[in-house]
């Protein structure tokens, strides 16, 4: 038997004891513990260790090897997907029949499958920002060239992101990484994601009687039409007038509004002026995450660095107005995270803040303190805001670091 680990994955060594000349529906052990999940065609199990909670996933040995690579790939991608913690091959039982691999991942803290996200109506209107998740996760793997081959939401993970969501991959078996997609491969992923996605909502409405927006294919389409809209927006080419040189940045401040940051532009010279080109490849996800995590050291999702980042600035134009000399950047971000961030999370009861992610606590937070300043008519302040919420909102809200943790 042949055990592999990747040293980033906390402690996976922690594995090593699990009983591997087993099939994977037989073990029982105090470390299983059963989380939502979507629907898989191969047994998973999760286990508790001691650097967090793991999924573990029996397939045959090449679909294993050939997930285990990918995952590696969109991890060095930086882009929304499980991590690979480890992969073991070679398994035998006692009597020496062989077992399949298992792929070893980190389970994703604070992560939703999509019937918890419908359960519990993590945001008030849940199906735009759903399919906005789902639509720009296939842009973004197509931006690097990955064909999925199998999007569907049980193989989707969602994060809550500051009022919105964002979506995980967590399957890859079927996947298949290029250099580019032509358009015929990606309008063939799409209908993929269409037939599933519309196959799935009508199973959930049967079991469910949940009530959808809309019929489920045109929900599936909207799927489709959104990513078409945002692929446009980041790739299309774009007539730019030798008079009006501020397009260029225009298009780019654009594209940074989305939340994308663009490492090279192309101008060929054509009547009337110059073509601007954008490859998709170049155009990268996470500007505002990235800038976030370069003034403060915060790891966030790209909604909650927005709205983070709007915080600073706030907080850096309230020092100004108090006549105090303006700080740079870097260090009014240093300041807010010490006078701001850190002693609003620092008050949330310890037992209370597996509730939400750090950072998806303090948009919360803020968007409390809001509504409580305009029922109030003057600023309550954060110490009133924070008691106010977590006694009001936090408390009686489900935890989310794991959804279920419980011993079979």
């Amino acid at each position: 038997m042949r055990i592999q680990l990747v040293p980033q994955a906390g402690h996976a060594a922690d594995l090593l004891g699990l009983p591997w000349h087993l099939p994977l529906a037989e073990w029982r052990s105090p470390r299983i513990v059963e989380v939502p999940r979507g629907i898989h065609r191969h047994v998973v199990r999760f286990v508790d260790g001691d650097g967090g909670l793991y999924a573990l996933k029996e397939l045959p040995r090449r679909l294993a090897e050939r997930e285990y690579r990918l995952l590696q790939a969109l991890e060095r991608d930086s882009l929304p997907a499980v991590s690979p913690a480890g992969l073991v091959t070679g398994r035998r039982q006692e009597d020496g029949e062989p077992l399949d691999a298992v792929l070893v991942t980190r389970h994703l803290e604070f992560s939703l499958p999509y019937r918890l996200v419908l359960a519990r109506r993590v945001l008030p209107d849940l199906w735009d920002p759903l399919l906005d998740a789902l639509a720009e996760l296939l842009v973004r793997l197509h931006l690097v060239g990955f064909f999925w081959g199998d999007c569907s939401l049980s193989n989707v993970l969602f994060l809550r992101d500051a009022g919105a969501l964002c979506a995980y991959l967590v399957d890859a078996e079927t996947a298949s990484m290029q250099d580019e997609l032509s358009p015929g491969q990606r309008a063939h992923d799409l209908d993929i994601a269409e037939e599933n996605l519309a196959g799935e909502l009508e199973d959930l409405v049967a079991e469910t009687g949940v009530a959808l927006p809309v019929d489920s294919v045109d929900l599936a389409g909207d799927v489709r039409r959104r990513y078409e809209r945002l692929w446009r927006e980041l790739t299309a080419d774009q007539v730019v007038d030798p008079a009006q040189p501020f397009q260029v940045q225009q298009r780019i401040c654009r594209l940074n509004e989305l939340g994308f940051d663009v490492d090279e532009i192309e101008l060929e010279q054509v009547a009337g002026g110059y073509r601007l080109r954008l490859h998709s490849r170049v155009v990268e996800p996470g500007h505002h995450r990235r800038r976030l995590l370069r003034l403060t050291g915060l790891d966030t999702q790209e909604n909650q660095a927005r709205r983070l980042l709007a915080d600073i600035d706030a907080f850096r134009a309230e020092r100004e107005r108090a006549g105090q000399r303006a700080p740079s950047e870097t260090a009014s971000a240093a300041r807010w995270l010490n006078d701001v961030f850190e002693p609003a999370i620092a008050a949330v009861p310890p037992q209370l803040r597996g509730k939400r992610a750090a950072a998806e606590l303090f948009h919360e937070l803020l968007e409390h303190r809001w509504f409580l300043c305009e029922r109030a008519g003057y600023d309550v302040g954060l110490e009133a805001s924070v008691a106010s919420y977590v006694d009001g909102v936090l408390r009686g809200a489900p935890d989310e670091r794991v959804a279920t943790l419980v011993e079979p």
